[in-house]
């Protein structure tokens, strides 16, 4: 009977005999490794300090667990995971692997590292004209500065004494000209993030990225080294947004919606994002948050010739028509009475949460000075007036802001002084009785103080008419006793 082994490689659900294992690893002696060789091969087994990896040959190899770290110093990786090392070192018992030839490896793997495009371990040493001195296992190489990284360098020194891999791109006269580039290794692997990253999205996720650049039709914003998306300046904020500089910085870490994938083989996908999608729309609760007459303060955001636009939540924008600005002067440009970024208290009137439209009102909010008026000026009163403007038919006179009255010609010039008002100018003061006062018209009507006892017009006019009257029918009498 044959003997069964359990087999834990979960790719094998089966259990396998041991004359199966014997013809696996016979297979496996007959395979050959070399330093430089690239191997990938599937975790064994993690230890503290060393990772162990299954090379496909009779031998097991073995790499620092701290050249496996990712760019947060996080380890990711799990029994079972495959991974692609280089073999730098090698034993009849053990395999020396790295992600790159290093110190490990000899100085005479160059040449095959540059043949077969192998990473080398190098660090950068000094800055001169074009690019950089890289140390590559005691030889000196040189980096373009365009090879030294995907992005534009704006820094050079940023990168002296920092360790990298780099490929090989020229090695001549026996190691005395070595040129090198990082980014071509950076690129591969932003293309391998690239697939894994589009791989395991779809739209309307919402992720995290980082905002590389502003620009004054939206943001660009990278997802992960490789894969950036724009976000249109009408996505950024749920407020009106002019400008992106106003809610956003290069730098800025924010999460987005991913809003539209369009990808063409061969091609850099095109992403669309959202940064204000993230968040609930705020017209959805707008009934439960607000109802007409409400009082709430709010921010002037634009000036329209037919009155401001007022927001009085994020992205909640009323209207303030230019007749709702004010009770007190008739207001011909919204600019009169407010500016743009102005705080103001104004009153809901009206609320159209399908058309998504406000209506307000700053003169509600301030109150009507009408209201009570006529409690506050009774007939007979004199009070203090500021002459606002003459007319032929009267003067126009300033009880108080919003509140004006008329005082008529007729009454100007049976005053005791006619001449005293006809010297007034506009923005003087002036003492004034109050004779008629009719709130729901709007309506004052003024005399001058020295009628208030025997200088009515209406009633010297009464007087003359029963005066005439009363003469024609004496004479009247007289002519008929003569004519007896």
């Amino acid at each position: 009977m044959t003997e069964k082994f359990k087999n834990n490689d979960p790719e094998d659900s089966e259990d396998i005999s041991f004359e199966e294992l014997f013809n696996s690893y016979e297979a496996k002696i007959g395979q050959e490794l070399k330093q430089g060789d690239m191997v990938e091969g599937k975790i064994i087994s993690i230890g503290k300090s060393s990772v162990y990896i299954d090379t496909g040959t009779k031998s097991d190899g073995v790499v620092e667990k701290n050249e496996l770290l990712d760019e947060n110093g996080d380890f990711v990786f799990q029994v079972n995971d495959r991974i692609k090392l280089y073999v730098v070192s090698l034993t009849e018992s053990e395999v020396i692997l790295s992600r790159a030839i290093s110190g490990a490896g000899k100085a005479t793997m160059l040449e095959d590292a540059s043949r077969d495009h192998t990473p080398v371990e190098g660090k950068v040493t000094g800055v001169i004209k074009g690019g950089f001195t890289v140390d590559i296992l005691g030889k000196r190489a040189f980096c373009p500065v365009s090879q030294i990284d995907v992005r534009y360098v704006e820094t050079p020194e940023d990168y002296l004494g920092q360790t990298h891999h780099f490929l090989i791109t020229r090695f001549e006269e026996g190691g005395k000209n070595i040129v090198v580039s990082r980014r071509d290794l950076l690129n591969e692997q932003i293309r391998e993030e690239q697939i894994a990253f589009l791989a395991k999205v779809s739209e309307g996720d919402i992720v995290q990225g980082c905002v590389t650049k502003l620009m004054p039709f939206g943001a660009f914003i990278e997802l992960v080294p490789g894969v950036e998306g724009m976000a249109h300046i009408s996505e950024l904020s749920w407020s009106r947004v002019e400008k992106p500089e106003e809610v956003l910085q290069s730098g800025d870490l924010v999460r987005v919606k991913l809003l539209k994938i369009e990808s063409k083989e061969g091609d850099t996908p095109k992403i669309s994002l959202s940064i204000k999608q993230t968040d609930a729309n705020p017209w959805d609760n707008m009934g439960s948050a607000f109802k007409p007459g409400d009082q709430v303060m709010g921010k002037v955001v634009r000036l329209a010739a037919f009155g401001a636009f007022v927001e009085i939540a994020p992205g909640v924008d009323g209207l303030v028509h230019i007749s709702e600005m004010s009770h007190t002067k008739r207001v011909l440009r919204p600019e009169d009475v407010v500016r743009e970024g102005e705080q103001v208290q104004v009153v809901i009137k009206a609320i159209d949460q399908d058309s998504k439209r406000i209506s307000l009102s700053i003169k509600d909010a301030l109150g009507d000075p009408w209201t009570g008026v006529s409690t506050k000026y009774t007939p007979g009163a004199v009070v203090n007036a500021i002459l606002e403007k003459k007319e032929s038919f009267g003067f126009f006179m300033n009880l108080e802001p919003g509140i004006t009255g008329l005082l008529p010609m007729s009454n100007i010039r049976t005053a005791a002084s006619p001449g005293a008002y006809d010297k007034l100018k506009p923005g003087d003061l002036a003492l004034v009785l109050v004779q008629e006062v009719d709130e729901d018209k709007r309506r004052i009507t003024l005399g001058s103080p020295d009628q208030k006892e025997s200088d009515n017009w209406k009633q010297f006019a009464q007087d003359q008419k029963k005066e005439t009257l009363g003469t024609m029918e004496s004479l009247f009498l007289e002519a008929m006793k003569k004519k007896k």
